[in-house]
This record gives C-alpha cells, sequence and structure tokens, in this order.
C-alpha cells in the first residue's frame, strides 16, 4: 500500500537529522521551547495531528518564548530585514509581499505605526499578513494600537500559531516538491 503524499511528508519531517530537523522548525517558529517540544512529539500520524500538537505545545509556553517566537520576525514593511534575515529562502519573505507594492507613504505610515506599537508593548506588531496588503495591515495596526498590552500578546501569539501553520504547511509541501522532482529523475534513468 502506498503512503498518501501527507503521510510521506510527515515521514520525510520525522526522517531529518535532529539539527536539520530543528532547522525546518525555527523556519516555522522561532520558540526554542516549540521547537523542542515538536521534536519530542515527533513522528506525527498525521499532518492535522501535527498542527493540534504545534498549537498545544505554543498555547502552552510562557510568554516569554512567545517574546522570542516574535523577535525572529522582522517589522512589517522592513525590507532590508526581510532581505537580510531570510536570504536563504523565498517563502518567508512571500508572507509580507503586499508591503512590497506598498507606496512610499504606506510603508512610511506602517514603519511610524510599527515604532509606535513596539514603544507601547515592548515587541514588534506581528500580524499573519499572507494575502493581506500594505493597507490592510496598517488598518489592523491602527486598530490593536488601542488595544492594552497583554491584549497585544495574546492576539501577537494567535497571529504567530497561525504563521506558524502557514509555515508548516510549505515545509510539508517542499518535501512533496523534492520527492515529485526525485522520481521524474528517476523515470529518466
Amino acid at each position: 500500500m502506498e503512503a498518501s503524499g501527507d503521510n510521506a511528508n510527515l515521514v520525510a519531517l520525522s526522517l531529518l537529522l535532529p539539527e536539520d530537523l530543528r532547522s525546518e522548525l525555527l523556519r516555522c517558529c522561532g520558540s526554542s521551547g516549540w521547537v523542542e517540544g515538536v521534536m519530542q512529539r515527533t513522528p506525527f500520524s498525521s499532518k492535522d495531528k501535527l498542527f493540534e500538537e504545534a498549537t498545544i505545545i505554543w498555547w502552552n509556553l510562557p510568554p516569554s518564548e512567545w517574546l522570542m517566537a516574535f523577535s525572529a520576525h522582522p517589522q512589517i514593511g522592513d525590507a532590508s530585514a526581510l532581505k537580510s534575515k531570510f536570504a536563504h529562502s523565498k517563502w518567508e519573505g512571500d508572507e509580507q509581499k503586499g508591503a512590497n507594492t506598498a507606496s512610499e507613504d504606506t510603508l512610511k505610515q506602517l514603519a511610524d505605526l510599527n515604532a509606535k506599537y513596539l514603544a507601547k508593548n515592548g515587541f514588534i506588531f506581528l500580524i499573519c499578513a499572507t494575502g493581506k496588503s500594505a493597507l490592510e495591515m496598517v488598518e489592523a495596526l491602527q486598530l490593536r494600537m488601542l488595544n492594552d498590552k497583554d491584549t497585544e500578546l495574546q492576539i501577537a501569539a494567535g497571529e504567530q500559531d497561525k504563521i506558524t501553520k502557514l509555515r508548516l504547511m510549505k515545509i510539508l509541501q517542499g518535501f512533496e516538491e523534492k520527492t515529485q522532482s526525485f522520481q521524474y529523475s528517476l523515470s529518466k534513468l
């Protein structure tokens, strides 16, 4: 019986050397506590189980781990930070591509609001930016500036959970692409 694509990708994930698995998981979430928790639970029986466990681990971490994860992100709209932080990978930068086409005025607004948010809360503004325009991110930032720090910590943690799941999907999809490429290469022999 042939394993489904999802199961094959989960097997590939579980077969990574510990240092490679750690590196891949850190791309998903910058919390070392989260990474260690996921590594301890590997292998996973399904993609849903991976996401469920990843979420359980995340929400059971102390806020210091959340802040560690937040600090692994560049500020929304900071193109130079995106380029230097994620030079090795296309998909992290793609998450903020809505900011890449923003006008100078919108980028300035983002930068100003980011600075105010950081000063107010002590951590960067975090939003799952996939599919959002720069203007939508400005509007979200403006609304979230009205929240107190504790509320924002919870909201940002929820956004990190969304980002983590999207990135886990990208890792699994990457295994599928590598497998398809390998199968294609074998078929040409």
